[in-house]
């Protein structure tokens, strides 16, 4: 796996744990209505094990509404089942990642699930320090030194193809689009985050010769030259660059970049235009009500899923644990795309099944979606 992208590097500070998870992070809060859900609750009669599951967000938080929010609900879910107490610790900023994992660390965590490709180099040097410990990292190789290889044996990272899910995405919006213009932007230009703009790419492209219709895409020219806000917050860049592919005539708009979404809300809002917003890992019908009346579809990285089986597994010990990473396809449902919702009445009545047909093809291989994955 070349070309990975790359991770924000860190040292890990020999901090006392009660300062550090007070310092540099907090455990989400468990407030009525606003916890996440996690779909499992722990039976009275569920007999305790010896293991101490923990999970790290990026700087999104766990009330991301997307990214940290799944795996969170995923790792929650696994402790849930196993009747163990699970420790989350939310980061605010990047400093937060390695004094963060060393706290886990010195809670005596069995396993420790880290959300993103930016706590990767963090997790790597924790992972090394403490081989006892099993590592999942969410959405990145843990090749810092872009050799192809693992830079920890202990770590698992959990990678999603998600170019295949945005390359159907992409067809059903170029089959949407009124203007013949659809556009995308991300945060910054990591390969977790372009992939999701290449594949929305390749999707409306494939869509255009195969239909003779001229569809264009902007925002999103290849590799990593791109329109990108320079972070994952919901600012007014965020707003800015939205507004700035909506003055393209585009009428499809896919953000990349956790939070940033709500910039296009915004920015959707405010030019009164008939604009589409597609979502990315979760589907953002369910778990945002403020982009029903706009979402036409949502990319999805099953997270929460993967989360749960790892740590299942995790429970069982590092004998037989499998370090291989796991990568989320079509074919294996680690990827996929929502439902159109509120956009079901709207969407040509031929659409759903040309999605299936082209759904077949690219796991059958007869459709080519290129990904930095291959």
């Amino acid at each position: 796996m070349n070309n990975l992208r790359k991770a924000v590097s860190g040292s890990v500070a020999a901090l006392l744990a009660a300062s550090i998870l007070t310092a540099c992070g907090s455990e989400p809060e468990e407030k009525a209505g606003n916890e996440p859900s996690t779909g499992t609750e722990t039976s009275e009669t569920t007999e305790a094990i010896d293991f101490l599951p923990c999970i790290v967000s990026d700087a999104g938080g766990f009330d991301d509404k997307s990214f940290n929010q799944l795996s969170y609900e995923g790792a929650k879910q696994a402790a849930d089942e196993l009747g163990v107490e699970l420790k989350a610790v939310e980061s605010n900023s990047e400093n937060d990642y390695a004094p963060n994992l060393e706290s886990l660390v010195a809670e005596g965590c069995n396993a420790i699930v880290t959300v993103g490709f930016a706590l990767s180099a963090a997790t790597v040097e924790s992972a090394k320090a403490n081989p006892d410990i099993i590592y999942i990292l969410i959405d990145d190789a843990a090749d810092n030194d872009f050799n192809g290889e693992k830079d920890a044996e202990n770590v698992k990272p959990l990678l999603y193809d998600t170019a295949q899910a945005a390359f159907l995405a992409g067809y059903a919006a170029a089959d949407y689009t009124k203007t013949g213009v659809v556009g995308t932007y991300g945060g910054q230009p990591y390969p977790t985050v372009t992939i999701f703009m290449d594949g929305f790419k390749q999707g409306a492209e494939y869509y255009s010769k195969e239909k003779g219709k001229d569809v264009k895409v902007v925002g999103f020219e290849g590799g990593d030259k791109g329109v990108f806000t320079g972070g994952f917050e919901a600012n007014e860049k965020a707003t800015n660059t939205a507004t700035q592919l909506l003055d393209q005539d585009v009428d499809v708009i896919l953000p990349v970049g956790g939070p940033i979404y709500q910039g296009a809300l915004t920015a959707i809002d405010s030019t009164g235009k008939d604009v589409a917003l597609v979502g990315v890992d979760a589907d953002f019908f369910e778990t945002d009500p403020n982009t029903q009346d706009v979402v036409l579809t949502s990319i999805l990285k099953n997270m929460k899923v993967s989360t749960y089986e790892a740590i299942m597994a995790a429970s069982k010990g590092t004998s037989g644990f499998d370090f291989s990473p796991y990568i989320g396809t079509l074919e294996n449902g680690g990827v996929g795309i929502a439902p159109f919702h509120n956009f079901e009445s709207k969407v040509s009545e031929s659409l759903p099944g040309e999605l299936d047909t082209v759904k077949a093809g690219i796991i059958d291989g007869s459709i080519k979606v290129d990904s930095y994955l291959k």
